[in-house]
């Protein structure tokens, strides 16, 4: 099995996470922005080979590490839209920091502004979640952190404002997986 993709992805960084828990024998293969789109029809990491599968979702890659590894992914129609929620400010987030990296007024443009409207609201849903402060995590809590981990450290979301989503980080951040999984400084 190989898995494709950066170090400072947040959704790789969750399938990284997923694999060292599962203790599956994976392949981790960094490629950039430019192999990907050579290599994954949608252009994007992370992507896995497990011999003739092909899975290019990070959602998918984590059902089938689940799978694998005879552990769940997200139990409950609840922990999905949690889920997927954090997906979406996540999906907001990176089309903004990518936008803002290319040179476009993210504060000036109807549909970018909405996106950090997006952000914000979503902020604000999370921090009313039950957050635990050790683990062990579920996939929706992992993906929170990642997702908090890279927003932060790509000065994406400030999260003072969010007392519980604060304690959570800094929590989750202690533990060792997420610290092996942590961009290189």
């Amino acid at each position: 099995m190989k898995l494709y993709g950066s170090f400072t992805s947040p959704y790789v960084r969750h399938c990284r996470i997923a694999l060292l828990e599962s203790r599956l024998d994976c392949q981790f293969i960094e490629t950039d922005q430019v192999s990907s789109a050579k290599l994954s029809p949608t252009k994007r990491v992370p992507f896995l080979h497990d011999e003739e599968l092909s899975l290019t979702d990070s959602s998918a890659i984590l059902r089938y590490i689940r799978q694998k590894s005879s552990k769940t992914c997200v139990d409950t129609v609840i922990e999905l839209d949690q889920f997927c929620m954090i997906n979406t400010a996540l999906d907001s987030s990176i089309n903004l920091f990518f936008l803002s990296r290319d040179g476009v007024d993210i504060e000036r443009v109807d549909y970018t502004i909405r996106q950090a409207q997006r952000i914000k609201t979503s902020l604000a849903e999370f921090d009313k979640f039950k957050l635990p402060l050790h683990g062990p995590f579920n996939d929706v809590q992992l993906r929170l952190g990642c997702f908090l981990s890279w927003a932060v450290f790509r000065q994406r979301i400030n999260i003072e404002d969010y007392p519980k989503l604060t304690l959570f980080l800094a929590a989750i951040e202690k533990e060792p997986f997420f610290i092996e999984t942590a961009p290189p400084a």
